[in-house]
């Protein structure tokens, strides 16, 4: 009996290609998702497991590469609805890079626009975290963003300026400053839009540009459901104008084997947090690696509770 194929279709991969996003794609109902959510909190709240533990501050430790010490995430970015998708994009030889936590209580402010090619601005030397072969058209990750909660205008979603993937406005070897005192402060055109105590205008390269917002796309979405998106794409999120509700997503990221992840780092420093990288290894979600620059955690010996099934979709 054949498993279901979810790649995209040829037609959908023309919309993505276009676009720099597509979905939103049904992975769990939503009683599934609430009783998994259940089930995940107090595994999130505690950190103990994760891979940076002890090192930097809790936030960062809490909402970084989870997926490395929970069962139910590490099956989560394996999963074949999104996987095969991904795979659709990339090619064969896929790997996880990392996943985030990204809440939004209640009042919280927007997230604002941004794109993100090499991930070096928030990390102090502006060396890149991810970096393609020279000479690849292709840059920045693909992101697959996974609503655990309702993800609606007033709780705060996402939202795109569909085809803005293609150009970068932002030179990320500018670097950010972080300031946490701005966390919940910035005021952009009557908007409250940071991000986490950093201001993404330091990395314009105009300072006199500004998205065209008249363009915004406002990713709604159902708790269960995903979308994928590049990650050089234009886009930020809604303050969480809310009295009551969270907003909960996770981010994973996902790259080609022949890509480098952390090259030359040892360590991240980010959100006022330094993260030692000795336990850090990527996830073989597809096919194989044939190019020896990554590492791979490998469940015989890292410990890591991966199902056997998920380090190669091929073997």
């Amino acid at each position: 009996m054949h498993s279901p194929d979810f790649s995209l279709s040829s037609d959908q991969l023309e919309q993505f290609e276009r676009d720099g996003f597509i979905g939103p794609f049904d992975l769990y109902d939503e009683v599934e998702m609430e009783k998994n959510l259940t089930a995940l909190r107090p595994k999130l709240l505690n950190a103990k497991k994760s891979i940076y533990h002890g090192e930097g501050s809790a936030s960062a430790i809490s909402n970084y590469d989870r997926h490395l010490d929970i069962e139910f995430l590490a099956e989560h970015i394996t999963r074949p609805e999104i996987v095969d998708r991904v795979v659709s994009i990339l090619g064969e030889d896929t790997l996880c890079w990392r996943s985030e936590f990204f809440p939004k209580y209640p009042g919280d402010e927007g997230t604002d626009w941004h794109q993100a090619e090499d991930f070096s601005s928030l990390t102090d030397s502006q060396q890149p975290q991810i970096q393609w072969p020279q000479g690849s058209p292709k840059r920045g990750t693909v992101t697959v963003w996974t609503a655990f909660t309702e993800s609606s205008v007033e709780t705060g979603c996402l939202q795109f300026i569909p085809g803005t993937h293609t150009s970068m406005n932002y030179d990320e070897k500018k670097g950010l400053s972080y300031n946490p005192t701005t966390v919940n402060q910035l005021q952009k055109d009557g908007v409250r839009r940071g991000f986490f105590g950093y201001d993404y205008r330091q990395l314009q390269k105009d300072d006199d540009w500004a998205p065209d917002e008249s363009k915004a796309v406002s990713q709604i979405m159902r708790p269960g459901q995903f979308v994928i998106f590049w990650s050089t794409l234009m886009h930020a999120s809604h303050p969480n104008t809310t009295a009551d509700k969270t907003r909960l997503g996770c981010a994973a990221r996902y790259l080609p084997t022949k890509a480098r992840v952390y090259p030359g780092l040892t360590e991240l420093n980010e959100f006022g947090s330094v993260l030692n990288l000795k336990r850090f290894g990527s996830v073989l979600v597809s096919g194989s690696d044939q190019y020896g620059h990554n590492r791979f955690v490998d469940r015989t010996v890292d410990g890591f509770r991966f199902p056997v099934r998920t380090l190669g979709r091929t073997a």
